[in-house]
């Protein structure tokens, strides 16, 4: 039992080091698909970014060997383990030669966007939604026939 949890450690751990990698997965019926390695489960479940799937048709007469190459674009893909064959690394990690870009320090002022408010004043903040103020409740109580809250 030791020697299978062992197993399953260091094939984790050797998956781990392949996530944001550029990879190739074959499937059982024998298309590939290539993409970003973004996540992986102890199924071997896998989830790729920016997928294209890759596939040959049979062979017919007249037709060469490019034109029964079809690729075809997914974007983002959950793939079962009961599918996967093989997994290959086809490239390092997307973006690792790149540097990340930081912006510089400026000399900027910081304030408030507002939403197309104006704003407060020592009057107090401007009133919204509902009806104006006395336009339902004439001299300030309530309409005819109703009772004053509390009474």
């Amino acid at each position: 039992r030791r020697a299978t949890l062992a197993m399953g450690v260091s094939r984790t751990s050797k998956m781990l080091a392949f996530i944001n990698h550029r990879v190739r997965v074959t499937l059982v019926d024998g298309r590939a698909l290539v993409g970003t390695f973004t996540a992986f489960d102890r199924h071997v479940n896998v989830v790729l970014s920016d997928c294209e799937e890759h596939r040959k048709l049979p062979p017919k007469k007249g037709v060469d060997e490019d034109e029964r190459h079809v690729r075809r674009v997914l974007g983002f893909v959950l793939v079962r383990g009961e599918e996967v064959v093989s997994l290959t690394v086809e490239g390092p990690p997307v973006g690792s030669g790149k540097k990340a870009r930081i912006a510089s320090a400026g000399t900027g002022t910081a304030s408030g966007a507002g939403r197309g408010m104006p704003p407060a004043t020592a009057m107090g903040a401007p009133r919204v939604g509902g009806p104006p103020v006395g336009m339902m409740m004439p001299g300030g109580g309530p309409p005819p026939g109703m009772r004053p809250p509390g009474r």
